[in-house]
């Protein structure tokens, strides 16, 4: 369900990205679009967006009630659009897209590193210096210490996603030994 979230939020994003970057906007629209994220997850809303028993439009007006008066015309304009498409679960991975989107533009990439032993500050540094070449853009790193992957690491820098670990390879192997 995530990867077909994202296939259907995507489209969403780059045209909100495109709308934010003609008008100037595009680090504006970052707080307002985390507002309409954070309304979307929402437990209560969230059941309320999923509700087949409530029109689209009664809930696309409690999240725009909600966001209240401070949202960009173009941000209403999208709730209105998602709502009349029956979109509305895909707000937050919208959001989310978009926030990728800014922050490559600005040059840099945000890269999850996860790594089965911890990894000390000469590795990280060299870790980003050699992503930083492959991808041609500064790269932000964030590491995370996960010992179920048994050894090596695990690198997600949006789609892209390198799998070096050892619970990968044997998943691999599993999955070739299946056929």
């Amino acid at each position: 369900m995530a990867g077909e979230l994202t296939t259907i939020a995507r489209p969403y994003a780059e045209a909100v990205f495109s709308a934010a970057q003609e008008s100037g906007q595009v680090d504006a629209w970052t707080e307002p679009l985390g507002v309409l994220a954070a309304i979307a997850t929402d437990p209560q809303m969230a059941a309320q967006i999923g509700n087949p028993e409530l029109a689209r439009n009664q809930v696309q007006n409690m999240i725009l009630s909600v966001a209240g008066d401070s949202l960009p015309k173009p941000l209403v304009s999208l709730v209105r659009l998602l709502a009349e498409n029956g979109r509305l679960v895909a707000l937050p991975e919208i959001v989310t897209l978009y926030e990728e989107r800014r922050v490559a533009s600005a040059g840099v990439r945000e890269v999850l590193v996860r790594s089965a032993f911890p990894v000390d500050t000469a590795q990280e540094q060299a870790l980003a210096q050699s992503l930083a070449r492959r991808f041609g853009a500064q790269v932000k790193l964030t590491v995370e210490l996960d010992p179920d992957l048994i050894g090596g690491v695990e690198i997600r820098a949006g789609d892209l996603v390198i799998d070096d670990s050892v619970r990968g390879k044997l998943k691999q192997l599993a999955h070739a030994l299946q056929f």
